[in-house]
């Protein structure tokens, strides 16, 4: 059964007046707010004929992969809203209806800049431009450089990301100040919600974020809120940042760990039988997902649904093997658990991912689960919201 729980924390509609304290934000209802990382690579663009071939998209790799060991899931084939073209506005309105429908309070687009050079933008910028579909958004800088890694030529340069420094942040900034000033966007605090996806890789992380908090307040936003997603140990306060959060898949924690197999019988099957590299068992790396016990308020978890990269990999690729449904409802259910003391408002979860095909990473239907990974978003946030209603009225909360 759905319920719809999300209502947005963003300005009133209509043009924003960005400096005016007394519009706000409109209060947040939802018992909590799952934000999913949005892949735009679904559309051809130049670079990509260039590197990968005419016509290259997410799907290319999505479309070719085939099982690399027995009970191995690929390859993942959409099912309701098929093989999309992310240049159609019927796709984009398709997939915000679907996630509104089930809880997800909003997509968080991945953007790139390098030095000035912008990629992979126009879905965004035809959604920004259009105001379709109305339904709301952040951005997260992917911040690294392109390589040919996940093809199997890590050394191949395909862009590099630099950082000029002071004017190139600004340029940068300005750039997405349309964005920050939109009605739709995500907000904490009546702050834009902005999350860099490797803070480590700033040469100077404050420098960073003086720059754009200044050009924040000049524009007349009441500030930004700056997340980092790092999997190193790292602290949002001492770089200059509101609150962090965990990418969590490659942690060293994780890749330490014994695999689903013994030593000797991985080398066989890795060497002879050609399995790929890297398969962990889902259920057994539950719990290293989460995040660690007395976790602040200024951490936001992230939860997977499932990743496979093989599509994009091969034998190099890393595998979660076994995700059901069932048990990513484990998961979720744990994760918000671990969230509920905050404030509402900061009852942040980020969703890995909404459409990371050829990572095998998506909550959009495919045909072996259909929308199961989304009824367990929608039943979870409802048994979360009764929760925290019980939670409120029990007589140790009035006291």
């Amino acid at each position: 059964m759905l319920k719809p729980t999300s209502v947005l924390d963003r300005g009133d509609a209509g043009s924003p007046k960005i400096g005016d304290e007394s519009g706000g934000d409109k209060a947040v209802s939802a018992p909590c707010r799952l934000l999913a990382y949005y892949l735009p690579q679904f559309h051809p663009i130049p670079e990509n004929d260039e590197w990968w071939g005419k016509g290259f998209t997410e799907w290319t790799n999505t479309a070719k992969a085939k099982p690399l060991y027995p009970g191995h899931y690929q390859p993942h084939v959409p099912a309701d809203l098929g093989f999309y073209d992310l240049r159609v506005p019927e796709s984009r309105a398709a997939q915000a209806e679907m996630a509104r429908r089930y809880g997800i309070e909003g997509f968080c687009y991945y953007h790139y800049w390098f030095a000035g050079k912008r990629i992979l933008e126009r879905p965004f910028e035809e959604m920004l431009r259009s105001r379709q579909p109305d339904y709301p958004f952040c951005l997260c800088w992917a911040n690294e450089t392109w390589t040919g890694k996940w093809h199997g030529n890590p050394g191949k340069v395909l862009i590099e990301q630099t950082y000029p420094g002071r004017d190139d942040y600004t340029r940068h900034f300005r750039s997405l100040l349309d964005a920050f000033t939109d009605d739709r966007y995500v907000r904490v605090d009546r702050k834009p919600v902005f999350v860099v996806h490797n803070p480590e890789h700033l040469p100077d992380a404050r420098e960073f974020t003086d720059c754009w908090r200044e050009l924040a307040l000049r524009s007349g936003l009441p500030g930004l809120h700056l997340v980092g997603a790092s999997n190193e140990p790292w602290s949002a306060s001492e770089n200059g940042f509101d609150a962090a959060t965990c990418k969590r898949l490659f942690s060293g924690s994780l890749l330490g760990e014994k695999r689903m197999v013994s030593r000797l019988k991985s080398r066989v099957l890795r060497d002879i039988l050609r399995y790929p590299r890297d398969i962990y068992r889902y259920e057994r790396y539950l719990p290293k997902l989460l995040m660690p016990e007395g976790s602040r308020e200024d951490v936001y978890p992230t939860v997977i649904p499932n990743w496979d990269n093989t599509p994009r990999s091969g034998r190099k690729g890393f595998v979660f093997h076994g995700s059901t449904p069932e048990l990513f409802r484990s998961h979720l259910r744990a994760t918000l658990e671990q969230v509920a003391h905050k404030t509402p408002h900061k009852r942040i979860v980020f969703v890995k991912s909404w459409n990371e095909w050829a990572e095998g990473n998506h909550l959009e239907p495919d045909l072996r689960f259909g929308h199961a990974y989304l009824d367990v978003v929608a039943e979870e946030l409802a048994r979360f919201a009764t929760a925290s209603t019980e939670r409120s009225m029990s007589p140790q909360a009035a006291a």
